[in-house]
């Protein structure tokens, strides 16, 4: 699946900058273009593979290039005042070649969570190719602010994009671990996990060919609106000359049997383990199970019994699947992407956060019109006296 890239905001930034080194590593060719927008210039010079006359950086006469410091209603203001500077870096996009945008933010800063949405709305308006967003949602520990740009943000970043995959750094950060190299891990987490799902598909002249295609169309229909999460599961094999040494002792025999249950067992570990965004499988609208690897090791029917698994798992008849062959990888994975997830503990979270502010803002607001009313009232009697 042939995707523009456009991350807004710092870990927006950063993630779609993990997203290219992980293209060329594997060779997936999944990544047409990649443009990096933010409102900070050390951000943007600290990227390593976004090409420099792809970042763009916007407000700068409001920020002088030091950022929105976490006020996402500023990143929003300053998105739509400079549209045209982001619009500029997205006309270089060959638009004939993409399949779907990807815009891909951090949900608790300020320029990503308040730009995101309204580039895709742009976007959307001008362009008949799928808009999707890779949403980041901060970890509880990062402080309320955070928390609070994030349940403004979610809701309104759902309503503009036709689906929003979504990363909760909460669910994934390990104790102990600095704030450094915990999103370090957490960014390449993200880009083999969805990188391996938009990857699969994109097929090379002399590439091996899969035995069931995962091709943009099946992603696309997969991806219904509303949001959507990602599990993965692999093992590591031993191969000689592509084949599994520790099954067959080095010869050359195939055991297919082998292949097909260790293919269920990692849908079943992909789907009950630990998904991108936690939520209880069987609200899942859709799905779609892939299966990577060496291509010795992918078989017809391990697939679709992964996929046969999850439909009983979900309820859902539109269940599809497929596998996406890796001939230099020594790992055997399945990534499964559930569509349309309704029960969501973390969203719940988050509205009710939104709920709760909106509450307290109107109490505050209520509060400082009385006390402005009696001073009102007061002064009026000081007239009166003299």
């Amino acid at each position: 699946m042939k995707l523009a890239l456009i991350g807004f905001g710092q870990a927006g930034g950063k993630v779609v900058d993990e997203f290219l080194a992980f293209d060329a590593r594997i060779g997936g060719g999944f990544v047409e273009s990649a443009i990096a927008v933010n409102s900070a210039t050390t951000d943007l010079k600290g990227l390593e593979h976004v090409p420099m006359e792809n970042r763009v950086l916007i407000g700068q006469a409001r920020v002088k290039g030091h950022g929105v410091g976490a006020d996402n209603e500023l990143g929003a203001e300053i998105a739509k005042a400079d549209s045209d500077e982001i619009q500029a870096a997205i006309d270089r996009i060959p638009i004939h070649e993409i399949d779907a945008f990807l815009i891909v933010a951090g949900m608790g800063g300020g320029t990503g969570s308040g730009g995101a949405p309204v580039l895709a709305r742009q976007l959307k308006r001008i362009y008949t190719q799928p808009v999707y967003g890779l949403g980041l949602l901060p970890g509880t520990d990062e402080g309320s602010i955070y928390t609070l740009n994030a349940a403004r943000s979610f809701r309104t970043f759902v309503d503009e994009v036709d689906n929003l995959l979504v990363f909760d750094n909460d669910a994934w950060r390990s104790a102990g671990e600095s704030v450094g190299s915990g999103y370090d891990r957490i960014n390449r987490e993200i880009v083999e996990r969805f990188g391996l799902l938009f990857a699969a598909g994109e097929v090379q002249q002399g590439d091996y060919v899969a035995e069931s295609v995962v091709d943009s169309s099946e992603i696309i229909n997969t991806l219904s609106n509303g949001v959507s999460t990602i599990g993965y599961a692999s093992e590591t094999v031993e191969t000689n000359d592509g084949l599994l040494s520790s099954l067959t002792g080095g010869s050359e025999t195939f055991d297919d049997g082998a292949a097909t249950n260790r293919l269920t067992s990692l849908v079943r570990k992909a789907t009950l383990g630990r998904l991108t965004l936690p939520c209880d499988v069987a609200s899942a609208d859709r799905g779609l199970v892939v299966a990577s690897g060496p291509p010795s090791q992918l078989n017809r029917k391990g697939v679709e019994r992964g996929r046969q698994w999850l439909e009983d798992e979900t309820g859902s008849m539109e269940i599809r699947g497929g596998d996406y062959p890796i001939p230099e990888r020594d790992e055997v994975g399945a990534i499964v992407l559930l569509s349309g997830v309704t029960d969501v503990p973390r969203i719940d979270q988050l509205q009710q956060v939104a709920i709760e502010t909106q509450e307290t803002t109107a109490e505050v607001q209520a509060s400082a019109d009385e006390e402005f009313a009696s001073l009102m009232d007061t002064g009026g009697e000081l007239d009166a006296l003299f």
